[in-house]
């Protein structure tokens, strides 16, 4: 019987580029991005889909321009404010994973106060990636490991995999099974490369802002036909 993926991540590409497309600016995408967003968190939540990450900015987009950077921050205080209540009634537990310190204090407080509504929820965790990157993740879990062996509290041959993952992010949520990207590229780009080890990898050229259930429901469809062997074979070879 095939399987639903426990957790999904997403990276939402290509909002710009589609903006563009259709001789818009770039925050016109993002905009329209952030309902596409909302459509999928409701699906994978009636689908009782464990979790579900959204890459919605990366520690490199800092480097956009000003402007555009600007707008984003402004898009997501409204988004914190607007969608505390859909979150509420969906029973979904918020979080937000990355390095938080670097986002404006307004925005750190209603990640914080969001966190804090939704603490007591059992519904599905959905994380919010923002000013995230997965190699700053890992090097910031491994800079603490060194630090309780320098304060004595575990030996060097304590680490093992458990406690690395124990001090990522996502720590709260299973590892991703389904990795979607939208917008047509076909690369990562720094996000979950330890969670992702063994995730399934999906890439379809269509722009996040036109991703719809349809979409959704074929990125599931293809990863239930999928024989997942996490390094092992199925069958005895023939001798």
């Amino acid at each position: 019987m095939a399987q639903l993926p426990r957790h999904i991540a997403i990276i939402m590409d290509g909002n710009g580029r589609w903006a563009e497309k259709r001789r818009h600016n770039r925050i016109f995408g993002h905009t329209r991005g952030v309902e596409r967003a909302r459509a999928v968190t409701r699906e994978c939540a009636r689908l009782k889909i464990e979790a579900l990450t959204l890459y919605t900015f990366s520690t490199e987009n800092w480097q956009r321009p000003a402007l555009e950077v600007a707008f984003l921050m402004k898009l997501l205080l409204r988004y914190l404010k607007h969608e505390t209540q859909e979150i509420v009634d969906n029973n979904l537990r918020f979080r937000a994973v990355g390095v938080s310190s670097m986002l404006p204090d307004n925005i750190q407080r209603e990640l914080e106060r969001l966190t804090r509504a939704t603490q007591n929820n059992t519904g599905m965790i959905l994380n919010i990636a923002l000013s995230y990157g997965s190699r700053q993740e890992i090097t910031a879990a491994c800079q603490r490991l060194a630090a309780r062996v320098a304060e004595g509290k575990i030996r060097s041959e304590d680490i093992s995999e458990a406690l690395i993952n124990a001090e990522l992010y996502t720590h709260e949520s299973p590892d991703p099974d389904l990795v979607i990207r939208t917008g047509g590229d076909q690369r990562i780009s720094n996000f979950l490369l330890w969670q992702a080890a063994y995730a399934e990898l999906y890439f379809t050229e269509r722009c996040w802002p036109d991703f719809g259930l349809d979409d959704l429901k074929a990125a599931i469809t293809d990863f239930e036909s999928r024989e997942r062997r996490f390094g092992k074979v199925t069958h005895e070879p023939r001798t």
